[in-house]
């Protein structure tokens, strides 16, 4: 007889997937019930491991106040670090040709808060996206996430400094704190990189370098550079 057996079969499937749906319940209440154990037996671990993360994290994102130097034309480091490239580049976006480039290795071990150089207006803000290359690599601001911020000083007037934020390997996020046109003041916070990290200073070629290769800087404290 046509369509003969047809509603059996949709019993058959559907007792089938129901069957299905039993078995995957009762797999899943299986799996909780084990790993919840496992869970309740390294309880003590798991909280230890979260107490020394949060630990880390705290003392990651611990954000000291810099005692930022009064004395004219001075540029103060941007960010925490090791000064492991001082030279001469070539940097066309704000600075408008060939500059002095002092850049900064953030270790994970670093203050991540950035501050001005100098007194100014953000007269450039630009993010661009990229790769997150080690940082290490005094060349990855070529091929990471950065933000490049141009800096019109107010102290000399008429000069221009630019800082580049770069991104890392374990960086991933890069938090400005300030925007295009807004005044800044030389120490001030102006942003945050999470975790290893670079952050380079372009200056005039008539600046005066005052730190030497491989010296620990710190943030909006340790005076870098000078217009004498």
């Amino acid at each position: 007889m046509k369509h003969s057996g047809k509603a059996l079969a949709s019993a058959f499937k559907l007792a089938g997937i129901t069957a299905a749906a039993v078995i995957v319940l009762l797999l899943v209440a299986f799996l909780g019930t084990v790993i919840g154990g496992l869970i309740l037996e390294f309880y003590g671990v798991l909280i230890g491991l979260w107490v020394v993360f949060a630990v880390f994290t705290f003392y990651f994102f611990r954000d000291p106040a810099p005692l930022t130097p009064t004395g004219a034309n001075l540029v103060v480091a941007p960010a925490h670090g090791k000064v492991d490239v001082i030279d001469t580049m070539t940097e066309n976006e704000f600075m408008g040709g060939e500059c002095k480039r002092i850049s900064i290795f953030l270790s994970v071990f670093d203050v991540h808060v950035q501050n001005a150089p100098l007194a100014g207006k953000i007269a450039y803000f630009k993010h661009l996206p990229g790769q997150y290359l080690n940082a290490m690599r005094s060349d990855c601001a070529q091929f990471n996430e950065n933000v490049l911020l141009g800096i019109d000083a107010v102290e000399p007037p008429g000069e221009k400094v630019g800082v580049r934020l770069i991104a890392g390997l374990i960086a991933r996020r890069i938090v400005p704190w300030i925007s295009q046109n807004e005044a800044v003041q030389r120490g001030e916070r102006i942003s945050l990189i999470q975790f290893g990290s670079r952050v380079e200073v372009y200056l005039p070629l008539r600046a005066k370098v005052k730190v030497p290769l491989g010296e620990k800087v710190i943030g909006g404290e340790t005076v870098i550079a000078a217009f004498d």
